[in-house]
């Protein structure tokens, strides 16, 4: 079995066990479970309800990942987040306690919740994967993955977060409100018995490991771009900070996401190259946090992946 076989079969066996507990979105399973493989973090937002913890739970079972949560409030401090020294008077010495981010997969439930300096205790975590405390830094683990929740409909007592905190994550993945037909097997399940705070008794088996993720990681990378496709991601990055009704438009860090998600995305459809549509598809959720509106276009109604649907219809789309 080549590389862009394994890489499929084993998102195809990540699938069949988060049906196990997670009924429809399926663009939502495969960008977060692709963002855990590239080494990103993600943005999840959605109404209350809609089993945005319940998916990252799911997936750190799947993945044999050590998983913690942290309920963002506005009384968290940046010690609750990393850890602190503390004396020991046994010893005479100043032993490190560590927080909840030395994990594999970090649920940050409600981030824009807690106060700027809380949330800027993550940036140096996602981005260097160590903490540093009084001088000293403190490896993390290499899949350390941010999953940050937020409530899109609740502003009050929130904290937005900055744009360099922004720019940190992948992608920006929406949850929305299951169809019919998805929500009757929603009750269908839970009328069976199943409880999502019990995830032991839901008979989810693990698929990959520590080392898989790493492994593929590699892999990924070893997928070919031509040319004129990194072209297109570049025309499409620049595109949004000239775009009339854009004031802030996305970073090359959002560039080189395009690229290692399009790499991602070539391998899962069975091919060691990518196309630009491998681009298309997953340009919204890794741009949409990246672009910042004017007024006049938000005083119109439109939204970021109104501008985004706008520049790929614009941009010519090489053969």
């Amino acid at each position: 079995m080549n590389a862009s076989q394994d890489f499929s079969a084993a998102l195809g066996r990540v699938k069949s066990e988060y049906e196990k507990v997670i009924k429809g979105q399926e663009d939502v399973l495969t960008s977060v479970f692709l963002t855990s493989l590239l080494g990103g973090h993600a943005l999840i937002e959605g109404p209350p309800g809609t089993a945005k913890t319940l998916i990252v739970r799911a997936l750190a079972r799947i993945l044999t990942c050590r998983f913690k949560r942290i309920q963002f409030t506005p009384d968290l401090m940046p010690t609750d987040v990393i850890g602190t020294n503390i004396f020991d008077q046994r010893t005479g010495e100043f032993t490190f306690r560590q927080g909840p981010i030395f994990t594999d997969l970090l649920l940050a439930d409600e981030i824009n919740r807690a106060p700027s300096k809380t949330q800027a205790a993550l940036l140096e975590c996602m981005e260097e994967r160590h903490a540093t405390v009084d001088g000293v830094r403190h490896p993390i683990s290499p899949v350390f993955t941010v999953f940050a929740t937020q409530n899109p409909i609740e502003f009050e007592g929130t904290y937005p977060l900055p744009e360099a905190q922004l720019d940190r994550f992948m992608s920006k993945i929406l949850v929305d409100f299951p169809s019919h037909e998805q929500e009757m097997e929603i009750i269908a399940l839970h009328d069976s018995g199943f409880d999502p705070a019990d995830l032991d008794s839901a008979g989810l088996a693990p698929v990959m490991g520590v080392d898989d993720i790493l492994a593929f990681r590699g892999r990924i990378m070893e997928a070919r771009v031509e040319e004129k496709v990194r072209r297109y991601i570049t025309d499409i990055v620049q595109a949004t900070r000239k775009h009339p009704q854009v004031s802030v438009g996305a970073s090359p860090r959002g560039a080189v996401f395009m690229l290692r998600m399009a790499k991602a995305i070539a391998l899962i459809e069975g091919r060691d190259y990518a196309v630009p549509d491998d681009v298309k598809r997953f340009a919204p959720p890794i741009l949409r946090h990246r672009i910042m509106l004017k007024p006049e276009a938000e005083i119109e109604g439109l939204s970021t992946d109104d501008m985004i649907a706008d520049i790929l219809s614009t941009i010519t789309v090489p053969m």
